[in-house]
């Protein structure tokens, strides 16, 4: 290593001087109304399923894309809008990632986009809300109701960005969407998680 190149310790003390390394928790009311745009590099979307009773079975999209329209201090005028691409679908196996994306499963070729769109958002306390919307999976639109936290808002420290982020959980059963392969061996009842970050548009 050259003695011009900072220790891994000095790039954190460096960083620290300049500000934190991350995000820092601020009043919900207090960040910044707009559009934003999913940072897609660090979002994640996750599902999971119990798996013949022995295990919790998991999963996720990438290359995931939408807006958020955030209004802080009335979130009832927010709405957000997120798809991915079915055939990102990754288990980190790839022959049942495979199977997933044939016409047994999610049939990538024929439906290839998943998508969810906000219909009416709800605070429920001072860092969550609830948002009801459309989900679209498999060709089936149905209502869903997720459960958004907002964990920080601020600049990026590294893009320098002002972002804002937020963990979204909720419960679908699949089979009301036309995937039942092996229900109830595999559960119908699926867990999402999606971690998101999303980047205010400039202007």
């Amino acid at each position: 290593m050259s003695s011009k190149t900072p220790a891994p310790a000095a790039v954190l003390a460096m960083a620290l001087a300049a500000g934190g390394v991350h995000a820092q928790p601020a009043p919900p009311a207090a960040v910044q109304p707009g559009t934003y745009a999913i940072e897609a590099s660090h979002a994640r979307v996750l599902f999971a399923v119990n798996h013949l009773g022995f295990s919790t079975w998991y999963g996720d999209f990438s290359h995931a894309s939408g807006t958020l329209v955030l209004d802080p201090k009335t979130p009832s005028n927010s709405h957000v809008e997120v798809s991915v691409p079915t055939a990102s679908v990754s288990t980190t196996n790839a022959v049942l990632d495979g199977e997933l994306k044939s016409p047994d499963w999610f049939d990538a070729a024929k439906f290839p986009t998943i998508a969810f769109k906000s219909t009416k958002v709800t605070a429920t306390a001072a860092n969550r809300a609830e948002v009801l919307g459309d989900l679209t999976l498999h060709g089936v639109t149905r209502p869903v109701t997720l459960t958004a936290t907002f964990n920080a808002a601020g600049a990026n420290p590294m893009s320098k960005a002002y972002t804002v982020g937020f963990e979204v959980t909720g419960k679908i059963k699949r089979s009301d969407f036309g995937v039942s392969r092996y229900v109830p061996a595999v559960g119908d009842e699926v867990t999402l998680i999606i971690s998101a970050p999303f980047v205010r548009n400039p202007g």
